[in-house]
């Protein structure tokens, strides 16, 4: 995907690093990250998103849907890094990426709230 991406134009990059973000603010709530840790939740919904665009409605529609992934420590860590990577390698430079929404466990303070 790395490869693939770091072919596209920089707005592509940056739009998947926005697209990530945000799709990872979203599974970013109390009923699917309960009881994991920050990392192990964070990873488990780079799973739910790597599963693809089904995965990812089902388990938004019903939150059930994200206990496999949760149990069976499904993860997906290198997904976090797909973006910063192409960026290295079409600029040659780190990439201190900045998108409006924040992929960190915990950081949807909606999603969390009673």
């Amino acid at each position: 995907m790395t490869d693939r991406l770091a072919q596209s134009p920089m707005f592509v990059v940056t739009g998947f690093a926005e697209q990530l973000s945000w799709t990872l603010y979203r599974l970013d709530r109390k009923e699917h990250g309960e009881g994991l840790s920050g990392d192990a939740f964070l990873y488990t919904r780079c799973a739910v998103v790597a599963a693809g665009r089904t995965a990812f409605e089902s388990v938004m529609q019903d939150p059930a849907n994200f206990v496999p992934y949760a149990t069976g420590q499904i993860w997906a860590e290198s997904l976090l890094y797909t973006p910063d990577h192409a960026y290295e390698r079409i600029t040659g430079e780190s990439w201190d990426r900045n998108t409006r929404y924040s992929y960190e466990s915990y950081s949807n303070t909606a999603g969390w709230a009673d």
